[in-house]
C-alpha cells in the first residue's frame, strides 16, 4: 500500500511539474514596472497609504486572468480563439486595442530595463536608446529562435534571484526602521488630482493590464504543446495561483521598501531611467549593506529583462494568433506571423522609447493608465466567453468567482468613469 500511494505522489508531482510554466511567466511579466517602478513610487511619495489600492487591484482582477487559464484548460485552446469563435468583432476589438497600446507598453519595460542595464555596464558614449535598442535585438532574437522552451526555462530561473533579495532587503528595512524624516518634508495629498492620477495609474497595471490575461492562455496552450500533457484544471489553476500569490506578495514589498527606506526623506524618484535605476538600486543596498550592490543589480535587471521578453512575446504571439484568426493563415504561416510581429514591435518600441528619454514616469503612467481605462471592458469579454456554450458545467467559474468578477468589473468601471470625468473637467 505504502509503495502504491508512493508512486501516486511521484506521479502526481511530476504531473504539476509538466503543468508548471505559465503561472512563472505571468508573474514575469507583472514583477516588471508594475512592482519595481509604480509600486516603489507609491511607497516612496505617499508611505503606506496606497497599500489598500494594491489589495483592491489584485483581489478584483484575479477572476479575469484566471478565466482565461480556466478555458484553455477546459477547450485546449486559447481565449483568442474563444474571443472568435464568440464573435469576429471582439477579437479585432482586441487586435485594435493592442495595436494602440503594445509599443506604449513595451517602450515603458524595455525603458526601465535599459536603465538598469546602463547602471550594471557602463560603456562610454551609449545613451538610454543604445541600450533598448540593444535589449530590443536581443529579446527579439531569443523569442525568434528560442520559441517557448526558452522562455520557459530561461525565466525559472531569473525570477528566483529577485524574490530572495526583495524579502531580504524588505526584512532588512523593517528591523532598521523608516529613514528619518526630512525637516521641510510635506507628505503629497493621496486624494488630490494629481494623487488620484497616479492612484488609476498604480492599479492599471496592478498586477498587469487585464487584456494581458489573454497571454496566460497562449503560455497554458503553448505549456500543453510542449509537454503533450493536458493537465487537470486544478493543475492548471494552481500554477496560476501559485504566480498570482507571488506577484501580489512582492508588490507589497516593493511599496513597503518605498515606504520604509524613501519616503519622508526629501528624495523624488527620477523621471530619467538611468537615474532612476540607481535609486532603485540604492534602495536595496541602504537595507542590506554595500556589498549586495552587484547582485542587487543583476537581480533588478535580470527580472526586467525576463519582464521584457515576457512582454515581447505575449503581443507577438497575441497579434499572431489574431491574424491567423481573422485571415485563416495556416500553422507554417503563423509561426512565421511571430517573427513577423516581433519584428514590428521591435521597430515601433524603439521609436517610441526614443520619444520618452526623460520622461519615464511619464511614460509608464501613460502606459498604465490606458491599460486601466481598457481593463473593464476586457474583463467583460473574458467574464462572457467562460460561460460560452463551449464550457461545460464542470469547468465554469463557481458562483463566487463570478460574483467576485461582476465586483471587479463595477470597480474598474467606476474609477475609469470617474478618471474621464477628471480629464473632462480639467
Amino acid at each position: 500500500m505504502s509503495i502504491f500511494i508512493g508512486l501516486r505522489m511521484k506521479a502526481g508531482t511530476n504531473n504539476f511539474l509538466r503543468t508548471l510554466g505559465p503561472g512563472i511567466l505571468f508573474a514575469s511579466t507583472c514583477i516588471g514596472v508594475s512592482h519595481l517602478v509604480q509600486s516603489t513610487r507609491a511607497g516612496a511619495d505617499y508611505g503606506f497609504a496606497l497599500i489598500w489600492a494594491i489589495v483592491l487591484a489584485n483581489l478584483f482582477k484575479y477572476p479575469f486572468f484566471e478565466f482565461a487559464s480556466r478555458y484553455t484548460n477546459a477547450t485546449g485552446i486559447s481565449i483568442l480563439d474563444g474571443y472568435f469563435n464568440k464573435s469576429k468583432w471582439i477579437l479585432v476589438g482586441y487586435g485594435l486595442v493592442t495595436l494602440l497600446t503594445m509599443f506604449i507598453v513595451t517602450a515603458a519595460v524595455t525603458s526601465v530595463t535599459a536603465g538598469l542595464l546602463s547602471n550594471l555596464v557602463y560603456v562610454e558614449g551609449w545613451t538610454t536608446d543604445t541600450w533598448v535598442l540593444v535589449i530590443l535585438i536581443i529579446c527579439s532574437l531569443l523569442l525568434v529562435f528560442g520559441k517557448y522552451s526558452t522562455l520557459d526555462s530561461l525565466l525559472k530561473i531569473i525570477g528566483s534571484v529577485l524574490v530572495i533579495s526583495t524579502i531580504a532587503a524588505f526584512t532588512s528595512a523593517v528591523i532598521s526602521g523608516p529613514v528619518p524624516q526630512s525637516p521641510d518634508f510635506v507628505p503629497k495629498d493621496t486624494y488630490s488630482t494629481t494623487g488620484i492620477i497616479f492612484l488609476i495609474a498604480l492599479m492599471g497595471w496592478m498586477p498587469t493590464a487585464v487584456d494581458m490575461s489573454a497571454w496566460t492562455s497562449l503560455w497554458t496552450e503553448a505549456r500543453i504543446k510542449q509537454t503533450r500533457y493536458h493537465p487537470k484544471l486544478k493543475e492548471t489553476l494552481l500554477d496560476f495561483n501559485i504566480g498570482y500569490l507571488v506577484s501580489a506578495f512582492l508588490a507589497f514589498l516593493f511599496l513597503g521598501l518605498g515606504a520604509l527606506v524613501i519616503f519622508g526623506s526629501g528624495t523624488e524618484m527620477s523621471n530619467n531611467s538611468t537615474a532612476f535605476a540607481g535609486q532603485l538600486i540604492n534602495m536595496y543596498t541602504d537595507s542590506i549593506g554595500q556589498w549586495s550592490k552587484i547582485v542587487i543589480s543583476i537581480a533588478a535587471f535580470s527580472t526586467m529583462f525576463s519582464t521584457s521578453i515576457a512582454v515581447m512575446d505575449g503581443y507577438s504571439r497575441g497579434m499572431a494568433r489574431v491574424t491567423k484568426l481573422l485571415f485563416k493563415k495556416t500553422s507554417k504561416s503563423a509561426s512565421n506571423s511571430v517573427a513577423v510581429w516581433t519584428t514590428i514591435l521591435t521597430v515601433g518600441t524603439y521609436l517610441v522609447s526614443t520619444q520618452f528619454v526623460n520622461a519615464l514616469k511619464s511614460l509608464v503612467d501613460l502606459a498604465t493608465i490606458v491599460s486601466f481605462m481598457i481593463a473593464p471592458f476586457a474583463g467583460l469579454v473574458n467574464y462572457i466567453v467562460i460561460h460560452s456554450a463551449e464550457i461545460s458545467k464542470e469547468y465554469r467559474p463557481p458562483g463566487w468567482l463570478r460574483n467576485l468578477a461582476i465586483a471587479g468589473m463595477i470597480f474598474l468601471g467606476i474609477f475609469t468613469v470617474y478618471y474621464i470625468y477628471l480629464l473632462a473637467t480639467g
